[in-house]
């Protein structure tokens, strides 16, 4: 039997550029999401006008503007896996209402800081994005990105600090979530009944990570170097388990697999309790909030493997730092950790206060906070789960005397926890971001709610790819002495 797909396929827009249509341009800038992007000017006939430029990029984009574009304009052509002032040969898959995307074909004029990536597989898999850009220049291109995104989407020109780098440019991240289809494989699939005829091999199901430039279509990762070399060393036998669990037809639907390096070693069950260990500085017992050398002492963490924690552990000592000395700087004699986790941050920070609040809406987390902080021994430390229309209520901490650390989910603060936050009206607060786009989205309601931006310091927990992790610090005008 001999198994056939339709797919329909879109019309392709064919203005401004036909199919597959080549052009030699420069890169002018980097967006947030680490592609390369250039203006090119257009045939008078054809296409949109030019002088629009692209000023309309949809949210792909997140709000980055170049500030390199040519005194005419032009239209507005991304490409990966370049970088600025390369001349390059590139041609044209996609053209939106006033941007192009294209495939580079050729470097004809390389940067000064293009390198060789480590991976085999760079530009294929779509986790990384910068392996071919030296490492100080990654640093110093997010930073510039920050200070786009808030320009552009906060309408704020603030001088940010220069990015902190990760101790480890590779084999720093200590969780990896490889994905794999289990129509891929096993014998009473459709796909393997249809590839009967060839070698095992050949209809082998790729275990990895979405292809660069599609939504669906994963690459097969033997080896990711940006894994711990102990996750490395365990994905061959997690690898071969799961085909073989393919093979068995053990999976009816699409799979996650996870790998998490904790002191445990490497585990793979989800819900597994592991434990994280990060030296603190100002935990150990001589050392004093505020003293220029405060002691430090390991603060050990347990939670469930499936529960969101940082994935870079070489730099949270210095994160976490960061975070407790931005709280404390106002003067604040409390701390409320609003998305608290198994305890992260309250409990690195809370030496520097009298008293520490942490709140989250999963109970088991804040179960795991509780034990956390009766394990190192923090007294000052207590959590609760918050009702989602009522973080605050109950909280007896006066908000001219109190700061709030923030970490929300990628997407951000919603309507209902801003408001909330607000009404509180805490004397500082300190917002932690995985996507600074979505962060300075939300500045514009602190900013109108009265408070005034004092620090944006990045940190780079995710080398070698565009995410970073953004911490900035926003003081209530009225209780910050402005």
């Amino acid at each position: 039997m001999c198994f056939v797909c339709f797919v329909v396929k879109r019309k392709f827009n064919d203005q401004p550029f036909p199919y597959h249509h080549e052009i030699e341009m420069e890169i002018a800038t980097l967006t947030n999401l680490g592609v390369g992007l250039g203006r090119v000017p257009l045939p008078a006939a054809r296409g949109p006008k030019a002088e629009d430029g692209g000023q309309g990029l949809d949210s792909q984009v997140s709000g980055f503007r170049s500030q390199v574009s040519p005194p005419s304009g032009g239209w507005v052509v991304m490409v990966p896996f370049t970088l600025p002032g390369e001349k390059v040969r590139v041609r044209v898959y996609r053209n939106h209402k006033n941007y192009s995307e294209a495939d580079l074909l050729t470097v004809v004029t390389p940067s000064p800081h293009r390198i060789a990536p480590k991976c085999p597989l760079f530009g294929a898999c779509g986790g990384c994005q910068y392996q071919h850009l030296a490492y100080a220049e990654q640093l110093v291109w997010k930073r510039q990105q920050v200070e786009e995104l808030l320009k552009f989407m906060a309408g704020v020109e603030f001088t940010v600090k220069p990015v902190i780098g990760s101790p480890r440019e590779f084999g720093y991240r200590s969780k990896l979530t490889p994905h794999f289809k289990a129509w891929n494989g096993g014998p009473s699939s459709r796909w393997a009944a249809a590839q009967q005829e060839l070698s095992p091999p050949q209809i082998q199901a790729p275990i990895g990570f979405l292809k660069q430039g599609t939504r669906f279509d994963l690459i097969d990762v033997p080896h990711c170097d940006i894994a711990t070399p102990e996750i490395n060393a365990k994905l061959p036998e997690i690898r071969e388990r799961t085909r073989q669990r393919l093979a068995a037809g053990e999976y009816k639907r699409d799979a996650t697999l996870l790998l998490r390096h904790a002191q445990e070693g490497v585990v793979t069950d989800y819900d597994a309790v592991i434990h994280e260990v990060i030296d603190v500085a100002g935990l150990g017992e001589a050392g004093l909030p505020g003293s220029a050398t405060p002691a430090t002492k390991p603060l050990c963490l347990h939670f469930l493997a499936r529960d969101f924690f940082q994935n870079n552990p070489f730099i949270l000592p210095a994160f976490t730092g960061y975070v407790r000395e931005q709280a404390a700087g106002s003067g604040a004699k409390f701390l409320v950790d609003a998305y608290c986790g198994s305890g992260l941050f309250a409990l690195s920070c809370a030496p520097a206060f009298t008293r520490v609040t942490g709140i989250e809406l999963s109970e088991t987390s804040v179960k795991f906070a509780t034990e956390n902080a009766a394990a190192n021994g923090i007294a000052n430390a207590t959590f609760r789960a918050g009702d989602a229309a009522q973080i605050f209520a109950g909280l007896d901490f006066p908000p001219a005397d109190t700061a709030v650390v923030i970490d929300p989910p990628r997407k951000g603060c919603d309507e209902s926890f801003l408001g909330q936050l607000f009404a509180f009206g805490p004397r500082t607060v300190v917002y932690v971001s995985c996507d600074p786009a979505t962060q300075m989205r939300d500045l514009k309601g602190f900013l109108a709610a009265g408070y005034r931006l004092t620090a944006v310091q990045p940190f780079d927990l995710f080398p070698q790819t565009r995410h970073l992790e953004c911490v900035i610090t926003l003081v209530k005008s009225a209780a910050g002495g402005a």
